[in-house]
């Protein structure tokens, strides 16, 4: 398991949460559950609603739209981002490789977040629109 300080360094590169404080960061921490996936695990698929944000901690994932694989991820890479937010279905299937581990901030943490932590909303809102 990843220690708090160990979350919040790998959440300070994901490009959605540029810009938060430690402590932002710390209550993003709390919400997102650490899980250890087997090969072949779908994080998203392609069409399905996005209900949750997840974090490559460990190992290796691909990227498959219509069949075809578009790219590859590894540590530190995310997906889901854009869903989470927009509420649109995937574009793509995210499926892993080998073993991984993943942080996941599932859309109920998310919107407690947009809540609890107002200060958030703002620098998540710049981040999607800078990605889009």
């Amino acid at each position: 398991m990843l220690r708090k300080n160990a979350k919040i360094e790998l959440l300070k590169g994901v490009p959605l949460f540029y810009g938060c404080s430690k402590r932002e960061l710390g209550e993003i921490s709390l919400l997102a559950d650490e899980l250890d996936l087997p090969a072949a695990r779908d994080l998203t698929r392609e069409g399905a609603s996005g209900r949750e944000f997840v974090i490559l901690v460990e190992g290796q994932a691909e990227v498959v739209r219509k069949g075809r694989v578009i790219n590859k991820l590894g540590p530190g890479d995310f997906v889901g981002e854009i869903a989470l937010v927009s509420g649109k279905p995937r574009t793509a299937t995210v499926r892993t490789r080998g073993p991984a581990r993943v942080l996941v901030l599932s859309s109920g943490g998310f919107r407690t977040l947009m809540r609890d932590v107002p200060s958030l909303k703002d620098k998540v809102l710049a981040a999607i629109t800078a990605r889009v």
